[in-house]
């Protein structure tokens, strides 16, 4: 990815097209939990900085408070006459004449990647696609490994292949929040699209369409950063993750989601000391993470481990808004319908039984 971003620079440092950063690993791969049905796909947000003479504004679209909240990303043309002056290379889309600028063969990111004053995410994601297709050929590691495009409208997907070696690759592009650990994605992060059991998930069906001009806030590299900075102080550095991968095991058939889980662990992870994550404690913490789930559906209540939560670590940076937000509720649709309360109930006894079976075999 890091050879993906000198290329990127340097094919569009002349262009007024976004600026690609540094790419960002993200979800259960790069946590280090994998659930036992992972898809195989290594997902990695690349962020895209705003080119010369443009500014971008995230605008929430979704007025009331929702674990799927959507922003559209507003292009603003910003004034670079000054830096005319001083020799530098930006044209100012906001004063020179479009004539001018199409005897110079320049248009504005409003004319290329946009619907209206709007960052497009087909559009942008066609871009992105063809950046990448024009990039391999100049990348160190095209000499020995072999690249195939699957279509996808919203990010680029790309199969790695090296003899018997394979690997797939998600490549999400995005837009930071300010300086935070809080990003709009093109499409939904692995947490956010998976899981959407009937137990576990509150969003109606017309939830999965989403407009071109929509983009959802992922908080996958904020939980990321939490993972980082509980394995920096938990005496065996992966029992938490093991715990993950045990519940993700047996799940199977029981409709919670491996996002609920995830939820759940980090949630134990802040009340729980880390100092005593050892190993040999490692069946205890399996039913203490089993007891907060037991509370959190008797409560019909788990709520949402970023949004509106006061216990994350400094070092996660959330905009304000975020962190001013009253803690989502998960489990609000469990109050509303008391059949999908006693099925969770039942879920909960399913799994109860699985976890004994399992830790009396060993």
């Amino acid at each position: 990815m890091e050879s993906f971003r000198r290329v990127f620079v340097d094919r569009v440092s002349n262009s007024f097209y976004p600026v690609p950063e540094e790419a960002i690993g993200v979800g259960s791969a790069f946590e280090g939990w994998s659930p036992r049905d992972w898809d195989g796909v290594y997902r990695v947000l690349v962020p895209l900085s705003p080119p010369p003479g443009h500014a971008f504004h995230l605008e929430l679209n979704s007025a009331g408070q929702t674990a799927a909240r959507t922003f559209s990303v507003r292009v603003e043309l910003v004034c670079t006459c000054k830096r005319e002056q001083l020799g530098e290379k930006p044209l100012c889309f906001l004063h020179r004449s479009k004539k001018k600028l199409r005897r110079k063969h320049k248009r504005s990111l409003l004319e290329t990647l946009c619907t209206g004053s709007y960052l497009d995410v087909e559009k942008t994601s066609l871009w992105f696609y063809q950046l990448v297709r024009c990039s391999w050929r100049h990348v160190p590691e095209s000499d020995s490994w072999h690249l195939v495009f699957q279509p996808c409208s919203r990010s680029c997907q790309f199969q790695l292949s090296k003899g018997r070696k394979s690997v797939a690759v998600e490549m999400l592009f995005g837009v930071r929040q300010g300086d935070s650990d809080i990003f709009v994605a093109s499409q939904p992060t692995e947490a956010q699209k998976g899981g959407s059991s009937s137990l576990v998930s509150s969003q109606p069906a017309e939830a999965n369409f989403i407009a071109s001009t929509a983009w959802p806030e992922t908080y996958a590299v904020a939980e990321a950063k939490f993972f980082r900075h509980v394995a920096r102080q938990v005496p065996c550095e992966s029992l938490h993750l093991k715990c993950l991968q045990v519940f993700t095991c047996i799940l199977r058939a029981t409709g919670f989601s491996s996002s609920v889980w995830k939820t759940v662990v980090m949630h134990v992870l802040t009340t729980v000391p880390l100092s005593r994550w050892r190993r040999r404690e490692f069946a205890r913490r399996l039913w203490d993470i089993m007891a907060y789930l037991r509370r959190c559906l008797q409560s019909k209540r788990l709520e949402h481990f970023v949004l509106g939560n006061e216990r994350l670590p400094a070092e996660i940076s959330l905009p304000l808004a975020v962190r001013r937000l009253e803690p989502l509720n998960l489990f609000e649709h469990l109050a509303r319908d008391p059949a999908a309360h006693r099925e969770a109930m039942r879920a909960y006894g399913q799994l109860r039984f699985r976890l004994w079976a399992l830790l009396s075999s060993h």
